[in-house]
């Protein structure tokens, strides 16, 4: 199953996901890894500079080309709260 790297941006608090030149908050943009070994290694480099935290892989399936969580809890994390679709990152799709 393809794999993107998420982690918590550590000045803004915001979820962000690895996108091969730097981090972004929109999962649609991600890096789709093939080798986990090489997208762990820049999320310990990018932790350990404090640039993010809590980092890990998750599972995404392929929509119009783009990276989509197949998770609940990462469409959460994907789109903002489930309560108010007015705000969020929902509210910026």
């Amino acid at each position: 199953m393809p794999q993107v790297m998420t982690a918590y941006d550590v000045p803004t608090g915001d979820v962000v996901y690895w996108a091969g030149n730097g981090w972004t908050r929109d999962v649609r943009e991600a890096a789709v890894f093939d080798d986990p070994a090489t997208a762990e290694a820049v999320a310990v480099r990018d932790a350990a500079a404090q640039i993010v935290m809590d980092y890990y892989p998750i599972d995404v399936e392929l929509k119009d080309g783009k990276p989509w969580p197949t998770r609940y809890r990462e469409v959460v994390r994907a789109s903002g709260p489930s309560v108010r679709l007015d705000l969020g990152k929902q509210a910026e799709l």
